[in-house]
């Protein structure tokens, strides 16, 4: 028999919000049906108004707020809920550290794990504080405007104060924007794959206060180059670096494969728990400095180094926690698949006088495998990896050279926890809290810190 929902599209209902989904939705059940709310936080009571049926669960639209949560933040910016660009501002900011820890408990709670996850680590100034920007730019009513799309979609909302960027990096975007209208330079047209320049991309050095200007363009020519790197550079102090990039395929990838220098260094420094990085245009650097630096000394701190261990650092982008942790470990090695990030890192161990840290281009699990096979024996292993989290053969080439602990920096909970089942089938447990950090306050993203030891 079809299991039939027990509401139809476009009813109207009044609704308790129970729970909040980890993408930030609000929860209501209708007869054991959930429903997801966008704009609605638990202890609300609400009208609204179903507008998707599926078969396990629906989405309604808020209609009408009838009882309110004391956690609620009231004058919110409706284009940053639209284009997903802070999806928990109306979330008061201490609820919003509530919401993150409890996300990681349940689901190790779930998994049947006991584990305890401690208070998240927040900020005192919880917007303001992306280093970076990645900004489409398109033609909207004959104009040439910058801004962010509408979730689910690709119409762009013209948008200048982007609440969780540096606001010097806002001020730099709407500068760039007014240079590119004046010279009247086409916007990229994702339909029929013409036009000019696809999107402006704005680095800023959180203590150096260095600015890069990315132009990327879908054409090999920038007409009036000459013109705008001249007014961007008078118009703009900060900057010592202005780069093309070169995208000429007409995918949704943001940066194509080449890039030349139109101005100054082809990377701007900053510092990180007081070392120097040199960050390239395409560099996987943190976006939020400050936590940032939490994050890595918590790492840092609970791998317990005293100078005389050998640790690997798999997925070690720029060399940013590898470098930090060299001063207090024997050697180190570190491992990333992208050339260019490798490069960088050996830049900055030179940069900082780093003499026993050494890295390897090449996929963290088949190195892993070679390091092994070398006799290589560390006592800890750093992990950061991307959101689909460690892979099996990693797991398993990792657990062989039995390493004391496994550090593991997570930036997504499901992954961190189904790893967490992984490696205690290979005798690996977590003996203490797990440490969430808040990297990206009014989104629904936490960091965490989690180690492993050899039982």
């Amino acid at each position: 028999m079809k299991f039939k929902a027990p509401v139809n599209k476009n009813e109207e209902y009044e609704v308790d919000i129970i729970d909040l989904t980890y993408q930030g939705l609000g929860v209501a059940k209708i007869k054991d049906y959930p429903l997801f709310i966008e704009d609605t936080l638990p202890g609300e009571k609400a009208k609204i108004k179903v507008i998707k049926v599926n078969q396990n669960f629906g989405f309604g639209k808020l209609e009408e707020l009838l009882k309110k949560s004391s956690d609620r933040v009231e004058d919110v910016n409706r284009d940053y809920t639209r284009t997903g660009i802070a999806p928990l501002q109306h979330l008061k900011y201490d609820a919003q550290l509530k919401f993150k820890q409890h996300q990681l408990q349940e689901l190790f709670d779930k998994s049947k794990m006991d584990v305890e996850v401690l208070p998240t680590m927040g900020m005192d100034n919880p917007t303001q504080y992306r280093n970076k920007a990645q900004i489409p730019v398109r033609l909207i009513n004959g104009k040439l405007q910058t801004g962010f799309y509408r979730k689910h979609s690709h119409d762009l909302v013209p948008i200048e104060d982007f609440y969780i960027q540096d606001p010097e990096i806002d001020k730099a975007i709407v500068v760039v924007r007014d240079i590119l209208r004046k010279y009247h330079i086409e916007p990229y047209n994702e339909n029929k794959h013409n036009g000019v320049i696809r999107n402006i991309m704005v680095r800023r050095g959180h203590y150096s206060h260095q600015m890069m200007i990315g132009l990327i363009t879908r054409t090999k020519k920038l007409p009036m180059v000459d013109m705008i790197v001249k007014e961007i550079k008078d118009a703009l102090p900060e900057v010592t670096s202005i780069m093309q990039n070169i995208n000429l395929s007409d995918g949704n990838g943001l940066l194509g494969k080449s890039t030349v220098r139109l101005y100054g260094k082809t990377y701007i420094e900053d510092e990180l728990l007081g070392l120097k990085f040199a960050i390239s245009l395409n560099s996987f650097y943190q976006v939020n400095p400050e936590q940032t630096e939490k994050l890595y000394s918590t790492a840092i701190d609970k791998a317990e180094l005293d100078g005389t261990q050998t640790v690997i650092d798999a997925y070690c982008g720029i060399g940013t926690i590898s470098l930090a942790v060299a001063e207090h470990a024997k050697q180190v090695y570190g491992v990333e698949i992208v050339k260019e990030a490798i490069e960088d890192a050996k830049i900055n161990a030179q940069k900082n006088h780093i003499n026993n840290a050494k890295f390897v281009t090449g996929s963290a699990e088949e190195q892993m495998e070679k390091w092994q096979a070398q006799g290589l024996k560390p006592d800890v292993i750093m992990v950061d990896p991307p959101r689909k989290g460690l892979a099996a053969s990693f797991i398993e080439s990792a657990t062989k050279v039995a390493p004391n602990k496994i550090v593991y920096v997570s930036c997504n909970p499901s992954t961190l926890v189904r790893d967490a089942r992984r490696l205690a089938e290979k005798g690996y447990v977590i003996n203490q809290p797990v440490q969430p950090v808040d990297q990206f306050p009014q989104t629904v993203h936490v960091e965490s810190v989690t180690v492993f030891e050899k039982k």
